[in-house]
């Protein structure tokens, strides 16, 4: 049995150890902000599924999601409609896909390959967005990364441009 294949085992099966461990972080997490850049994953199989490399050029993100349903409900005291927030969830959209246009709004430059959970309580839940810079030059030089080919182009045009500049001025 691999080492990636037993953590997602333990995950799985949440022993005693892992469930205390999770609810002392809980306890330091629900003070934090809700988007959090981190060192390392706390999942690790499940990062090097979405395509996490311990290298310059990767970031990992948590980021904490509000529970409940798509409403919630109306204040009784007087507002003006715009600043009412009766909407809480969209409904086509999951939580991981929110948690990951929640990273996406505080690291507008870093790209998401994509997200897990990681833990939740009764108010809360949180996931881990891996994301990548695609304009690192290790991120460039590594084949194995997929980045969408639509970024790539943008990317190649960019240095296009640059080294016309270049050519232009010298």
């Amino acid at each position: 049995m691999s080492l990636y294949s037993k953590l997602n085992e333990l995950w799985r099966e949440k022993p005693e150890e892992l469930r205390a461990l999770m609810k002392e972080r809980l306890i330091k997490w629900r003070r934090q902000p809700a988007v959090v850049r981190v060192d390392k994953p706390l999942r690790l199989d499940r990062a090097r599924q979405l395509g996490y490399k311990a290298k310059q050029g990767f970031a990992v993100v948590r980021v904490r999601v509000r529970r409940g349903g798509f409403q919630k409900p109306r204040p009784r005291a007087g507002r003006r409609p715009k600043a009412i927030g009766v909407v809480k969830h969209k409904v086509n959209v999951s939580m991981k896909e929110e948690a990951i246009q929640h990273a996406k709004k505080k690291f507008p430059n870093l790209y998401p390959l994509g997200a897990y959970w990681v833990a939740e309580d009764g108010m809360y839940k949180w996931f881990e967005v891996i994301m990548v810079d695609p304009h690192h030059p290790s991120i460039r030089k590594d084949k194995e990364i997929q980045l969408p080919n639509t970024l790539l182009k943008h990317i190649a045009r960019r240095e296009k441009k640059k080294t016309e500049k270049k050519k232009q001025t010298s």
